[in-house]
C-alpha cells in the first residue's frame, strides 16, 4: 500500500471476494481517493452520483470490468459497513435539524419586525396627536421629524451602523421627486391628524389603494383587473359612511388626509417610472435615508416661509406651554415615526409586496383601535361598521392583487 499504484490481487487483506454475490449493495467503492498517504478507503453511498468526474477521471473506471466491479456488493465487513452506514444517514439529519432551525429563526425574527412596525407606529400617532393638539404647526413638527431622522442616519453612517452610500449626481437627480411627494404625504398626514381624530384619519389613509389604481391607469397605463375594481367598492363605499356620521369631522382634516393619500401613492408610482436601473444597486434603507436627508433640506426654508420660528422655549412659554413635556413628546414621536419606517423597508426587503401590504392593513387595524381607547373617541355603529367595510376592502385588495391576469397566447 505504499506505492502508487493500487492492484487488486486475492491476497488483498481487506477483500472477500467469495461474499460479493451473497450480499445486497449499499455502498460504492471509490478509488480516487487513494494515494500514496493514506491506507483506508472513501467509501461513499451507491445512491451518489455515479457519473462524477472523479470517477470519470480515475483510470480504474475507465475500464468496463472495474466499472460493473465497483457496483457490485460491498468490500468490507460488517462492521465497516455499519460505521459507514450510521455515518452516512448521520450528515442529511443534521442538516435538515439546521435547515428547520434556520427556518425557525427568520420567522421568529420576521415576527419581531411586524411587532416593532406596529409598536412604533402606534406611538408615534399617539405623540403626535398630543403634540399637534397643543401645538398647531403641522410643518414645523414635519420638519422638527425629519430633522431628527437625518441625525439618526449620520450617527448610523459614522459608526458603520449600515454601509455609508456612494451616490452619483444622475441618482439625486432622481431620488429628487421622491423625497418631494414623501416630504409632503408626511406633512399632509400631520396636518389631518391635528384637525381630526387618529382613527378617522387612518380610515380616510385606507383609500391609498385607489389612489394607487388611479395613478397606475393615468401614468404608468396599467389596467387593472376585474376583481381589483370590485375590491375598491367597498373601501370607497367604508369611508363614505365611516365619513358621514365621524364626530370629528371637518373638511379640512378629511382634504389634508386625502392628500396624503395621492402623494404617498405618487411616490409608488415614481418609483416604478423614475427609479430605473440606475437605482438598481440601492437598498432601501439606503434610499430612505437620503430621502429623509433631503426632506429635511427642503421643509426647512418651507417651515420659515409657512409658519416662521415658533419651535423656541421663548415662543411656547408665552404660548402657555409646558416646555419640557411639548419637546418631550416631540421628540418621542419623531424618533417612532423614522423607526416604524425604517423597519418597515426592512420588513419589505424580506417578503413580498403584497404581504406587505396585508401587513399594512392589519396595523392599520391596530393603529385606530389603539387610538380609540387611548384617546377615548366617540364612535357610533354605523361609524364602525364604515370602517371596518373600508378595512375589508383594503385587505381583499391586497388578496386580490396576488391574482396574476393570464397572458394570451400568441
Amino acid at each position: 500500500m505504499q506505492s502508487s499504484k493500487f492492484s487488486l490481487s486475492p491476497t488483498t487483506p481487506f477483500l472477500n471476494t467469495k461474499r460479493l454475490t451473497n450480499r445486497s449493495s449499499y455502498l460504492r467503492f471509490n478509488p480516487v481517493s487513494l494515494s500514496s498517504s493514506k491506507k483506508s478507503l472513501d467509501l461513499n453511498p451507491i445512491h451518489g452520483d455515479t457519473g462524477s468526474s472523479a470517477n470519470r477521471s480515475s483510470p480504474l473506471c475507465s475500464s468496463s470490468p472495474f466499472r460493473s466491479w465497483i457496483s457490485a456488493p460491498p468490500l468490507v465487513s460488517d462492521r465497516g459497513k455499519n460505521e459507514f452506514q450510521v455515518e452516512a444517514t448521520s450528515i442529511p439529519e443534521s442538516a435538515g435539524g439546521s435547515a428547520r432551525s434556520s427556518s425557525l429563526n427568520q420567522t421568529l425574527e420576521l415576527g419581531l419586525l411586524f411587532g416593532f412596525w406596529y409598536l412604533f407606529n402606534i406611538y408615534f400617532n399617539i405623540y403626535n396627536k398630543q403634540v399637534l393638539k397643543v401645538y398647531p404647526f403641522p410643518v414645523t413638527v414635519s420638519t422638527f421629524q425629519f430633522f431628527t431622522g437625518t441625525v439618526l442616519v449620520i450617527l448610523m453612517w459614522a459608526f458603520n451602523l449600515h454601509n455609508r452610500p456612494k451616490i452619483s449626481r444622475s441618482q439625486l437627480v432622481a431620488i429628487i421627486p421622491l423625497a418631494m411627494v414623501h416630504s409632503l404625504g408626511n406633512l399632509f398626514t400631520n396636518m389631518s391628524l391635528g384637525k381630526v381624530a387618529v382613527s378617522f384619519t387612518h380610515t380616510i389613509k385606507a383609500m391609498e389603494p385607489f389612489f394607487s389604481v388611479l395613478l397606475s391607469v393615468l401614468f404608468l397605463g396599467e389596467i387593472p383587473s376585474a376583481w381589483v375594481v370590485v375590491s375598491l367598492l367597498p373601501i370607497v363605499g367604508g369611508v363614505a359612511l365611516a365619513s358621514l356620521t365621524e364626530a370629528s369631522f371637518n373638511w379640512a382634516g378629511f382634504w389634508s388626509a386625502m392628500a396624503s393619500n395621492l402623494t404617498n401613492q405618487s411616490r409608488n408610482v415614481l418609483s416604478k417610472k423614475v427609479m430605473v436601473k440606475k437605482e438598481e444597486s440601492m437598498d432601501n434603507i439606503t434610499l430612505f435615508s437620503i430621502i429623509t436627508i433631503m426632506s429635511f433640506i427642503m421643509c426647512l426654508p418651507l417651515t420659515l416661509l409657512m409658519e416662521g420660528v415658533k419651535f423656541t422655549p421663548a415662543y411656547m412659554q408665552a404660548a402657555g406651554l409646558n416646555v419640557k413635556e411639548v419637546c418631550l413628546r416631540s421628540l418621542l414621536a419623531a424618533l417612532c415615526y423614522h423607526a416604524y419606517q425604517q423597519v418597515s423597508y426592512m420588513i419589505l426587503q424580506r417578503v413580498s409586496p403584497v404581504t406587505h401590504s396585508v401587513g399594512n392593513c392589519v396595523k392599520r387595524v391596530v393603529v385606530i383601535v389603539t387610538s380609540v381607547l387611548f384617546f377615548q373617541t366617540p364612535v357610533s355603529p354605523i361609524n364602525s361598521l364604515g370602517t371596518g367595510v373600508a378595512l375589508a376592502g383594503v385587505f381583499l385588495y391586497s388578496r386580490v392583487k396576488r391574482i396574476k391576469p393570464k397572458q394570451k397566447a400568441a
